[in-house]
């Protein structure tokens, strides 16, 4: 029950990364996965997803999202890409589900589009980064 709450401006950005190989990471950076812009895809699901996280986890409620953002970090040494998922919203309740929601989806979006390249890509690392708002305030991960 969020119906006592007053709102007020939240923000949540959450982060995970998915481990590759040398050949997907090659294939992303140079544009030739056959399914297409690897990253351009993935910003787009990790974008929808936010907007559809209180329709895949039942105690969220509907949020409107006022900000989404999804971008990506490349680390060529060891073969990771970084998902950064940022989501705003002004209201009673947070958005760091909508965040983490967003950052799950956009990695799996990736793995789905590399996996014809390699199965065994990991998902790893998604955490909350931070969040900000609501009574309990500022709110920063320390493993940051």
């Amino acid at each position: 029950d969020v119906s006592g709450k007053i709102p007020t401006s939240r923000t949540a950005v959450a982060k995970g990364k998915i481990r590759v190989c040398q050949a997907v990471m090659d294939a992303v950076k140079q544009g030739t996965v056959k399914k297409g812009d690897v990253l351009g895809v993935a910003r787009v699901a990790g974008i929808m997803a936010v907007k559809q996280t209180s329709h895949l986890i039942p105690m969220c409620h509907p949020l409107m999202i006022q900000k989404c953002s999804v971008d990506f970090e490349l680390d060529e040494e060891n073969l990771e890409i970084t998902a950064i998922c940022t989501a705003k919203t002004e209201g009673q309740t947070g958005v760091e589900m909508e965040a983490l929601t967003g950052v799950n989806v956009a990695l799996l979006t990736i793995y789905d589009m590399c996996k014809a390249i390699d199965k065994s890509m990991e998902l790893t690392d998604i955490h909350l980064v931070e969040k900000s708002g609501g009574k309990s305030g500022l709110y920063r991960n320390p493993k940051e």
